[in-house]
């Protein structure tokens, strides 16, 4: 059995679920992002009630319709290509989307426009922007390595994209010393 679980977005958030369903005596059998598989073949309704309650209070939450799911698996796939992968894919975020869901791109941007507010587009560049900030604060690349390194075509694109979203050039972000990161399920559209 499958289930799909919303803000489960980083190893320490599989491991979180993992133990609260181990607690519950549940097992499961591998964690992806947002998505668990159980030894169980079959959970009674008052087994997932006592389950997404659970969840909830650790901050999670089941998803439980067709739309949701989608929705969440479109966010996790941008979440890995952006956050735990170290190159750029070669292919656009589109095709990449589209191909590993198997639904038409115009559809999935429809979707996911119609149940979050804002296009994918926009929240791959929100998800951009904390990579960038989480780059900045650790002060290992130059903004031309992380330009490059995100797939921005210029570091002057880069910054004016940044400044855009935070209202801050990198520079400044940098030498104020305040450094205003947002947990990966806080970024616009989670």
């Amino acid at each position: 059995m499958k289930l799909f679980i919303k803000n489960m977005v980083c190893d320490r958030c599989k491991s979180a679920v993992k133990s609260e369903l181990e607690r519950l005596g549940v097992h499961p059998t591998k964690l992806e992002l947002g998505e668990v598989e159980l030894q169980e073949e079959n959970l009674s309704a008052p087994q997932l009630t006592n389950i997404d309650q659970s969840l909830q209070l650790a901050g999670f939450e089941l998803i439980d319709d067709r739309k949701s799911r989608i929705i969440e698996k479109i966010k996790n796939i941008i979440v890995d290509l952006i956050h735990y992968t170290d190159e750029q894919p070669k292919e656009k975020h589109s095709v990449i989307i589209s191909k590993q869901l198997h639904y038409d791109y115009p559809y999935l941007s429809k979707l996911f426009s119609e149940v979050e507010g804002i296009t994918i587009e926009q929240y791959i560049i929100h998800q951009k922007i904390e990579k960038i900030k989480e780059y900045i604060v650790y002060d290992e690349l130059s903004l031309t390595e992380i330009a490059d390194r995100m797939g921005y075509s210029s570091v002057a694109h880069l910054s004016a994209q940044f400044k855009k979203i935070t209202g801050l050039p990198p520079s400044h972000f940098k030498n104020t010393g305040i450094y205003q990161r947002k947990p990966l399920d806080k970024i616009i559209g989670r």
